[in-house]
């Protein structure tokens, strides 16, 4: 049984996350609450984000709303400026709305728009989420970023030019934000999951997720709780000497090669002894 307990290291923060209505998104979100923070709910579906944010009010967290589109920069600044409205300050952010790009397609056969797209919902849209959420947190102090990349963020994958271009860009630019602002109290960094149970993958079906499973040395793929509890921390003061990073959460996946299963012939044991003739 996975549990969020996070014995409310957020207790009096500000959050907001991106790509709140479903999958790591909603389970980031409930895990925040759960931890003390007041949290504002970014994604384009509105009925998803309500019904969301209505859960948590009735477990007693404070939630809001805010349906956002990230490829659209006025959205952005309006969900940072709406989450200073209700709350008076932004203590954290987890830039996770992802999307956009192409199903697996050789590189020369991808569409030019569909590249775009990829950068556009996957690197860009958080950049300029990074532009307005680092100036509301000077404001009060400073604060905590956490980006949602992948593990195509730090390995190639054959037939995903758009997206792991912009995992790729992504983890660069985690890194030049915590440089850049770690003198002024704010840490960012990023989390690279691996296979998780989430709508495409449950889409995908059983098979699919068995033979996700396999592959990874812990043979079992991840739960969307399971990154939520890890955002949670690195948002915490637990974290506090930690920026410009990205946490691996992939069962093992980047470790390396698991070892060969290789059935050697038992030595018989006359041959085992130095001086056998």
């Amino acid at each position: 049984m996975i549990t969020t307990d996070t014995e409310r290291l957020l207790e009096g923060r500000v959050a907001i996350v991106t790509g709140a209505s479903r999958g790591i998104g909603t389970a980031v979100a409930r895990a925040v609450v759960r931890a003390g923070a007041s949290v504002a709910l970014a994604a384009r579906d509105a009925t998803a984000l309500d019904e969301l944010a209505t859960e948590l009010r009735a477990d007693g967290g404070q939630a809001i709303a805010v349906p956002t589109d990230v490829t659209n920069d006025e959205a952005l600044r309006h969900l940072v400026e709406g989450t200073i409205d209700e709350f008076g300050r932004l203590d954290i952010a987890c830039n996770n709305a992802g999307g956009g790009g192409h199903p697996p397609t050789s590189l020369a056969d991808v569409p030019i728009e569909a590249f775009d797209s990829a950068l556009a919902v996957n690197l860009r849209s958080v950049f300029v989420a990074l532009k307005y959420e680092i100036p509301a947190m000077l404001a009060t102090g400073g604060g905590a970023i956490v980006n949602m990349s992948s593990t195509a963020g730090l390995q190639g994958v054959g037939g995903l030019a758009g997206y792991v271009t912009a995992k790729h860009g992504l983890e660069g630019l985690t890194k030049v934000a915590a440089l850049d602002h770690a003198a002024h109290g704010i840490r960012v960094n990023a989390i690279a999951p691996g296979p998780i149970l989430t709508d495409n993958l449950i889409r995908a079906g059983e098979t699919a997720q068995h033979a996700a499973a396999a592959a990874m040395p812990l043979q079992r793929v991840g739960q969307p709780e399971e990154i939520a509890a890890a955002v949670t921390w690195l948002c915490s003061d637990h974290a506090a000497f930690i920026t410009g990073t990205t946490l691996v959460i992939d069962g093992g996946k980047l470790a390396g090669t698991p070892p060969f299963q290789v059935q050697l012939e038992p030595v018989p044991a006359t041959n085992a002894l130095v001086g056998t003739p």
